[in-house]
Order: structure tokens, then sequence, then C-alpha cells
């Protein structure tokens, strides 16, 4: 029993319950689907698509509001919209997305909530807290949602011709050099700081250059971009931004060029594959891009694309990467190829081959045996 003057854990959870799901529950999963006018095995295959969990026929868990989102999601399905093959597809990638979404805000919430005694002090304040919050949350989720719908739609209206769902793609990974070791010197709120920031710049920089975050993986983000140059500029600047960031550690970044398969927000096929290994492979700082996007890039005069000793990782027996990074003021003519044989003789600058780790794991120690640079103090 709650002392006099605290919330009642249960007495809370049903106030928001029927806030949140507009009533009380009063429905069992058979009633639902004859209300909504739906067969009982396609309702159970729509809920359980969704992510929620499955319930006893005779468990009274469902809400008028339940029925009309069953008949709702029945009816789009039968409008010829959605294939039927991929209904269940649609719905699953459906409740995963805004599954994620909804764990965040009710972080979000509880954080404002433990943090502010006034407002935690009494179920009704709460109440009226998720009350007004809700109709705010749901216009932005609108809003964002329809942004979205206009550029996309835009892009395909643009490219008429173009099979959007598998299209020629710059593919890239950026991670985090070291972070295995990180996660081990660190607390939860530095962590967390950490992965705040990274997301942050990330969002920005390649937002700035027309690119798409695909997921974000912890201490990775995986982007897609239309042109060689974008996706060229984004890994460039996402590395710069962190090295001039002293709160993050060194990055390292694979990219690769070719056809991507597009289904339900995420990428697939060999490009993708092809990128994750240049990644491993890339040393802290470095970019390593596959021979089909070093070609594209070749003739902007802009950039430096130097070909590295082929390596093998898991998949690619003998990779042949090439290193990306701005272009330099060189000295020109006979004087420079000189130069040039000189240091690539003496195994200086970019003739020195990555090294190729055996596996995911040691590619993380090997990064953190890595000494940190003397010019200021960085995470590894």
């Amino acid at each position: 029993m709650p002392e006099p003057g605290e919330i009642s854990p249960d007495a809370l959870q049903q106030r928001l319950e029927r806030i949140l799901l507009g009533g009380r529950r009063k429905y069992t999963r058979l009633e639902v689907a004859e209300k909504a006018g739906v067969p009982e095995e396609r309702s159970r295959r729509l809920w359980r698509a969704l992510g929620f969990a499955t319930v006893d026929d005779d468990e009274v868990v469902f809400t008028d509001a339940d029925i009309e989102a069953i008949r709702t999601a029945d009816q789009l399905m039968n409008s010829g919209l959605i294939d039927p093959s991929i209904e269940l597809a649609v719905t699953r990638a459906l409740g995963q997305h805004l599954s994620r979404l909804a764990e965040w805000q009710v972080h979000m919430l509880w954080t404002m909530i433990t943090e502010n005694k006034e407002i935690g002090s009494s179920e009704r304040q709460i109440g009226r807290l998720v009350e007004r919050l809700l109709p705010e949350l749901e216009k932005v989720q609108e809003f964002v949602w329809r942004r979205h719908l206009a550029a996309y739609a835009g892009r395909a209206l643009a490219l008429p011709d173009e099979d959007l769902e598998a299209r020629t793609e710059v593919v890239g990974f950026v991670d985090m050099v070291g972070y295995t070791r990180l996660t081990r010197q660190v607390d939860e709120e530095e962590l967390t700081d950490i992965l705040d920031r990274f997301e942050s710049v990330a969002t920005e920089v390649v937002a700035d250059h027309h690119g798409r975050i695909v997921k974000m993986i912890g201490d990775e983000v995986l982007f897609v971009a239309d042109s060689a140059v974008d996706g060229a500029e984004i890994a460039l600047a996402l590395s710069e931004r962190a090295d001039a960031d002293e709160t993050l550690p060194s990055v390292r970044a694979g990219l690769a060029s070719g056809r991507i398969l597009s289904r339900f927000g995420d990428v697939y096929g060999s490009v993708v594959n092809l990128a994750a290994r240049l990644t491993s492979t890339a040393r802290p700082g470095t970019i390593l891009v596959d021979k089909e996007l070093a070609g594209e890039l070749s003739g902007f005069p802009q950039y430096e694309v130097r070909s590295r000793r082929p390596v093998s990782v898991r998949g690619y027996n003998r990779l042949r990467p090439s290193s990306l990074r701005r272009a330099r003021d060189r000295p020109s003519g006979m004087f420079a190829s000189s130069q040039q044989l000189a240091a690539e003789m003496l195994g200086l600058g970019d003739a020195t081959p990555d090294p190729t780790p055996a596996s995911d794991e040691v590619e993380d120690a090997t990064a953190d045996s890595l000494p940190p640079r003397p010019r200021r103090r960085r995470r590894r």
C-alpha cells in the first residue's frame, strides 16, 4: 500500500492507459474482431505483426479505439494500395518503427516527471501533463511524417523511370573507433552523452550533404546518398567533425557504390556488405572506398583517391580498397613524381597499406591499442 501522499502505481497506470488508449479496456480479441467485421485470424495476424503481445481469447484488454483501428487497417489492406503478399511485412515495419519512437517518448516523459517533484507528486498532475502533451506530440509526428512523404514523393516523381526499391546509391558506414573499450571506461551518463553527440553530428552532416540516414547502430551510422560527391562529403565531414570534437572518439568510414535493395526503410545487398567490410578494415581517421566509387571520384580535383594493397576480409578474398581524403597542395612536374616515388620506396604516406584484422573483435581491440594523440586528450 502506498503511503499517504504517494502515487499508487496501479492507479497511475490505469489513468494513463485511459488517456493513451482512448478509453477503458472492455473487449476481448474475439469481440473486437466481431465488432470490427474483420475475420478473427486476420485480426490475430495484424496484432502480432504490429509487435503486440499475444493475448488469450478471453482476456479483456481492448478498447473502442482498438475496434476502429482494426477496422481501418483492414480497409486499407483491402483497398488495393498494399499488395496482399507484403501486408504483414508492412505492418511489422510500422510496428517496429513506432515501438522505438514510443519507448523514447515514455523515457522522455518519465525523466520529466521524476526530475520535477511538483508534477510527479500526484496522479492527477501526471494525467494532466500527458493529456496536454499527447496532442502536441501527435501534431509534431504528423508534420515530420508529411515532410518526409513530400521529400520522397518529390524524388519519385522527379525520376519516374527509376526503380525505388532497387537503385544505384552510395552506401556508407561511419563508426566510432574503440567503442567496446570506451563502454568499459565511462559510466552510463557519459556514454549517453557521447552517443547523443555522435547522433547529433551525424544527423547534421548527412542532412547538410543531401544524404539519408538509414539507421544508427549504437556506435555506427549507416547512410545512403544519391551521388558520389555527396557520399564522399558526408564521410569526410563526419571524420573532420569528430576529429575537432574533444568529446568524441576518432571515426573510420567505408563507402561503396552500386545497386541496393531498399525495403521498409532498410537497405540490403552486396554493396551494403562491401561498405561494412571496408569500414572494418579502415584505420582510425581514414576513409576507404570500393573500386566503383574510387573511379567515380577520381575525376574530381577536390579529392585524393589512392589505391591500397588488396586485403582479405570476410566474404572477400582480395578486396582492393582505395583511400579517400581531401586533395592537398602538391608540387608539380618531375619533382612531384620523384617525391612520390621516394615516399613509396620508404613506405611513407598513403603507400602504407591498412592492417587487415582477422575479425570484428580483433579489429576493435587493435583500434583500442592505438596510442592517443599527443595534441590533446581523446577517448579511444
